[in-house]
């Protein structure tokens, strides 16, 4: 699937998939569940949470 089109069916710009696929950007949690619906899979299937040292 092109960059076009998968914006297309989440409804963002291209360049919004391209920059997540850079790591450039972390997806609302409403841009996260309409791309596990566009794939037919769970959230964290698509995304994993970084860990964060919290001290």
């Amino acid at each position: 699937m092109t960059q076009a089109k998968l914006a297309e069916l989440a409804e963002v710009s291209r360049q919004t998939i391209n920059a997540m696929e850079l790591s450039k950007y972390v997806p609302s949690t409403v841009l996260a569940l309409k791309l596990a619906k566009i794939f037919g899979r769970e959230v964290q299937d698509l995304f994993e949470l970084e860990k964060i040292d919290w001290k």
